[in-house]
């Protein structure tokens, strides 16, 4: 398994009896976690929270508030900066665990060259776009949601990054992948963290276990030879065998290359323990992961 020990604005405290205690900054948050199905607490903030999601019986939820808190704050990641607020479906506008990955793509597009060509795609609140950009990187970020867009940008802002080279669109990935591919672009990079289920800013509806596979076909058409890839999924149908296989399959036919993949997850400072928190599948052109 992957993780960070990087973090210095963010902690997972303690996980138990369905629930994550973590440390946003300043702010204690208590999210539920179906992962976690064991009991015994051992943190002692967990009276001390600022808010907790609360799921509803009949489906979704709603934050409960515990202590004075503010509506948004700021956290870093190294020099890398972002927004982050209670929203809906437990959500904070991070994932945390992504962080191992935003480390591994910046030392890449550095790596390789400061004019790579990264094409970011269920891109949500820019945590890879400002770590490509970070190394100089051009990216394209495309997200449905128009409010996830802006925060991006505002968090592309935030890490001194608003002048860097790249594209903020709002639109439905697959239709903007077979566009780019009607037009002959290419990228270097791809990134794609797509949700299990959502909708297109026109009402596209995507299921993943049914669109996945012809996605990737159209991204590989999109890809260099000597490109790479990068596939999360949070979905628990796909264990890190299953996306190893998908990709092997859709990818290396056409562009050789090799894959691997991991899952990713949070050390927990109470136990220190890592929980999962997903998985990551990385193809490289060449025969490199």
């Amino acid at each position: 398994m992957r993780y960070t020990t990087d973090w210095k604005d963010y902690a997972l405290l303690d996980c138990a009896d369905g629930h994550r205690l973590e440390r946003w900054g300043d702010i204690i948050l208590i999210r539920p976690d179906p992962q976690v199905i064991w009991s015994g607490r051992n943190h002692p903030l967990w009276i001390k929270a600022h808010a907790r999601y609360q799921r509803s019986k009949s489906g979704g939820g709603a934050w409960e508030s515990l202590r004075p808190m503010p509506e948004q704050w700021q956290i870093s990641y190294g020099d890398l900066r972002f927004h982050v607020k209670p929203m809906g479906f437990k959500h904070t506008g991070l994932f945390p665990e992504q962080a191992v990955n935003w480390t591994y793509l910046n030392a890449q597009c550095a790596m390789r060259n400061a004019q790579l060509k990264v094409l970011n795609l269920f891109a949500y609140t820019g945590g890879a776009t400002v770590a490509c950009l970070a190394a100089g990187a051009h990216v394209t970020h495309v997200d449905a949601s128009k409010g996830m867009v802006q925060r991006a940008r505002e968090n592309a802002a935030l890490s001194g990054l608003a002048d860097r080279p790249v594209r903020w669109m709002v639109d439905d990935c697959v239709k903007f992948a077979q566009r780019e591919i009607r037009r002959g672009n290419t990228y270097d990079v791809i990134l794609l963290d797509p949700p299990s289920y959502g909708r297109g800013p026109g009402g596209e509806v995507w299921q993943l276990a049914d669109e996945l596979q012809g996605f990737l076909q159209r991204c590989a058409q999109l890809l260099a030879r000597d490109g790479m890839l990068l596939l999360n999924s949070y979905s628990a149908e796909f264990s890190p065998g299953v996306m190893e296989y998908l990709l092997g399959q859709t990818l290396v036919p056409q562009l050789g290359g090799a894959v691997s993949c991991t899952e990713i997850g949070l050390p927990v400072e109470s136990t220190g323990r890592v929980l999962p928190c997903g998985n990551t599948a990385i193809w490289q052109g060449g025969g490199a992961c």
